[in-house]
């Protein structure tokens, strides 16, 4: 019956292979999600730290490619003749041929600070303290990229001219303002040729791209160029990020080419930034520099394939709980289904006798070993109980035997008892006529007498086998004489049944090692049953000697001894072949009852064999059946020393 609170092994099992591999696969999948998210944050801060270097080559490329151009034109032969009427041409041509994106060029007289020529209206780009820069006299080194006047425009606030010149949805960034002095053919200083042009171009960055926003910034901290246009020229202290900005600053004023996170609103969308640092191009600012920076939003840029990966692991985690779940259950079903079987072989194996034998088909080593194992247990359980079932029978049947024991021997105890006192109180009483009778009498109580006692010392010599305290004094004796003096004392009882009596030859020696009053007790207890069991018919008593069996070995013929062997045969009763095996045990007679024709405590056959074991010999018997006789055979070892003539 199952209590509260148990759970069968199947669904422990389960519930433990779910509990040990789910987890595992969750930890698995977060694993490699994190995994996969970290590959392409290091991936995207690779790839932005290298845009902003490329970035910031790419403006200082753009202003050598301008100096270079701007020096050029300066020393064109067109800009030298005093020809004000191709001006305007050259300059509409110089603005196409640039490489860049050029919002004006402008061809502007010195001395009366006026337009000679523009592509971008009336507004004058070139102030006054830059013309004071230059030398009056053209000097002999033509090509001085020091010559060439760089400035920044103001954020947010282009000229009327930038105005004029610009589209209206333009996405120009980093605006630069470029002069160079033109010198006529005499080498006198008479015009400056400007070019106002857009460094940076605010183009889209698709999602996933890792080439980022540019963002600008001069030491200063004050924002050149910004992905959000409206945060142009402001300072970073304004911004909400200003810790990771400063840091920014200082790491790439530094020289460090390094990533930071940013974040331009408060709470806002977070951003990953690449930095380095190139010498700022303006010339009032030569000493500084300029921070550039490549920004991509964090999550629509650096981690913009993220979500695929998420969404591929989402998928892939559930198809594989679920083949975990029905894995679990196969493996679940395939090792409890072994224990199961062997439950429902034990639950219905009610009884120990059923010839069913446990299942051992199961495709588990262990499992058919523990089979295995169970069914021997099964078996060594069976043949206890046959054991203990026989056990308990002969328990019975030992104890029926002791009640008829007591019956019968205090039946075999009171008869010489009563004949005892019956002769004497005849004697005491003077109900003899003559001295005669009164001596017949007291003979018949002291055959009574001696009977008792051999009762009594059968009992007694029992106690002491069962307790281990009878022994024996063995010395050397002739079985011979021995036997004459026990046939002498069954002499009367054989004649006064008539039976005849056959003997061996009695008058060789045969020397053995022996107790003489044991041996003497188990023979008389041989020949006195055969007399007793024995109504007609004959007794005859037999010794041979057995030479022991030899092999090819000189040793054990050595360790080996001649017996004698003397048997007493009967024609008396003879003995059931089911009943002889326990004649030798204590109180077993062959008719237990106290009505029985003979008498007797059932020990002597018992005792007989307790003894001749303890002098080194043995007791056998053997009958063919009721009415045909006993043959009882006892053996002693030879005696080659100290023979008794």
């Amino acid at each position: 019956m199952v209590k509260p609170g148990q759970s069968s092994f199947r669904r422990i099992l389960l519930s433990r292979l779910l509990l040990l591999s789910v987890p595992v696969l969750l930890t698995g999948a977060y694993v490699t999600y994190r995994k996969a998210r970290s590959v392409l944050l290091e991936t995207a801060r690779q790839n932005l730290t290298e845009s902003a270097v490329r970035k910031g080559e790419s403006i200082q490329q753009s202003i050598a490619a301008l100096k270079a151009n701007l020096l050029t034109a300066s020393e064109t032969v067109v800009l030298q003749s005093p020809s004000p009427e191709t001006y305007q041409e050259f300059v509409q041509q110089l603005a196409q041929q640039l490489p860049t994106q050029i919002d004006c060029v402008q061809l502007s007289d010195i001395k009366t600070q006026q337009i000679a020529a523009s592509t971008c209206g009336n507004q004058l780009l070139l102030s006054q303290e830059v013309t004071s820069l230059w030398p009056q006299q053209q000097q002999q080194l033509l090509w001085d990229s020091s010559k060439v006047y760089v400035t920044a425009l103001p954020p947010n606030t282009p000229s009327p001219a930038q105005q004029k010149a610009l589209p209206p949805k333009s996405t120009g960034q980093l605006g630069v303002l470029l002069s160079v002095p033109v010198y006529n053919n005499a080498g006198q200083l008479q015009h400056a040729l400007s070019i106002q042009s857009s460094l940076l171009q605010s183009q889209k960055v698709e999602p996933g791209s890792l080439s980022g926003y540019p963002l600008v910034i001069n030491q200063d901290g004050t924002i050149l160029a910004h992905p959000l246009t409206e945060r142009v020229g402001r300072n970073i202290k304004q911004e909400p990020d200003v810790d990771r900005l400063t840091s920014v600053l200082k790491n790439a004023i530094a020289g460090q080419i390094y990533f930071q996170h940013l974040s331009f609103e408060q709470n806002g969308l977070e951003y990953l930034a690449g930095y380095n640092a190139i010498q700022s191009p303006l010339t009032t600012q030569s000493q500084q520099k300029w921070i550039i920076l490549a920004v991509t939003p964090l999550n629509t840029g650096a981690l913009a394939g993220l979500g695929e990966i998420k969404q591929v692991l989402i998928i892939l985690t559930c198809g594989l709980l679920a083949a975990t779940f029905l894995a679990t259950l196969y493996i679940a079903r395939d090792l409890a289904r072994p224990l199961e079987k062997l439950r429902d072989y034990a639950l219905n194996e009610s009884r120990l006798h059923s010839t069913d034998r446990i299942p051992h088909d199961f495709k588990i080593r262990e499992i058919n070993q523990l089979a295995e194992a169970l069914d021997g247990m099964i078996e060594r359980l069976r043949h206890w109980a046959e054991e203990l079932e026989a056990a308990w029978k002969e328990a019975q049947a030992a104890n029926q035997l002791k009640n008829e024991f007591l019956a019968s021997t205090s039946h075999e105890l009171r008869t010489p008892l009563n004949g005892i006192i019956g002769c004497l109180r005849l004697v005491k009483d003077g109900f003899c006529d003559d001295r005669d009778e009164e001596l017949d009498f007291l003979q018949r109580a002291d055959d009574a007498a001696i009977h008792l006692l051999g009762i009594i010392n059968d009992i007694l010599d029992l106690a002491k086998i069962e307790a281990g305290k009878l022994s024996v004094e063995l010395e050397p004796l002739n079985l011979r004489r021995l036997l004459d003096e026990v046939i002498n004392l069954q002499a009367v009882p054989i004649q006064q049944k008539g039976l005849e009596f056959y003997t061996t030859d009695l008058h060789q020696t045969i020397p053995v090692r022996a107790d003489p009053a044991k041996l003497k007790q188990v023979l008389l207890n041989i020949i006195g049953n055969a007399v007793k069991f024995t109504d007609s018919g004959s007794i005859t008593i037999k010794t041979h000697l057995e030479e022991p069996i030899t092999t090819n070995s000189k040793s054990d013929g050595d360790n080996l001894a001649s017996q004698v062997i003397v048997s007493v045969k009967d024609t008396g009763i003879g003995i059931d072949q089911a009943q002889q095996a326990k004649l030798f045990r204590p109180f077993v007679m062959v008719d237990g009852s106290t009505t029985r024709k003979y008498g007797g405590t059932g020990l002597g056959l018992a005792i007989s064999r307790n003894l001749m074991e303890m002098m080194g010999g043995t007791i056998t018997l053997f009958s063919e059946g009721d009415g045909k006789g006993t043959t009882v055979e006892i053996t002693l070892p030879i005696s080659n020393k100290g023979q008794e003539a």
